[in-house]
This record gives structure tokens, sequence and C-alpha cells, in this order.
């Protein structure tokens, strides 16, 4: 694991918000969430370290910046397929040999 799970962790029990909320936000599994929560906890590594609520909006506006940069690049994915799409159902369709 990287210090992703650490950060996440940290979000989750600084921010006195429910563990579902802050999966949401971050986009990850709410069960992901959990078990690292839960792992940190047995084996000792969870630090109660105070943060600064302005560290905390950073990591969540950082969180929501990766989230949303993942949505953009589905989008153009699944643009471009469709423009791909329409090309070959449009402009292209007269030039498909049925019988050579």
């Amino acid at each position: 694991m990287g210090d992703g799970y650490k950060e996440a962790v940290s979000l989750l029990t600084s921010s006195g918000r429910p563990l579902m909320q802050v999966a949401r936000e971050l986009g990850i599994q709410p069960s992901m969430l959990r078990h690292w929560r839960d792992d940190q906890q047995t084996n000792g590594t969870v630090t109660r370290t105070a943060r600064s609520p302005s560290s905390d909006a950073m990591s969540a506006e950082h969180a929501e910046i990766r989230r949303l940069e993942k949505e953009l690049a589905r989008a153009q994915m699944e643009r471009d397929i469709l423009k791909k799409a329409i090309g070959i159902f449009s402009g292209h369709r007269n030039e498909i040999l049925l019988y050579p």
C-alpha cells in the first residue's frame, strides 16, 4: 500500500464524516476504506495527529481533483469512441463492399 491509504484514513478519522461519504468523495469503494482503517487500527499505525483545517481541505480538494480527472479521461475516451463510430456508420457506409 502506498501513502494514499494513510491520507484517506487520516481524512476519515479527522473529518468526523461518515465512512460512506468520505469513500464517495475519494472515489473509492467503502469496503476498501474500511479495510485500510481496520488494518491501521489492528497494526497500531493509526496516527491521530492534529491537522489544520486547511490541510484537511487541501487533501479533500486533491482527492476531488483526482476523481474529476479520472471522470474527464473516461468521458473523453467515450467521446472518441463515439466519434469513430459515427464516422464508420455515416460517411464510410457507402465504401463497404458487401460482394467483392
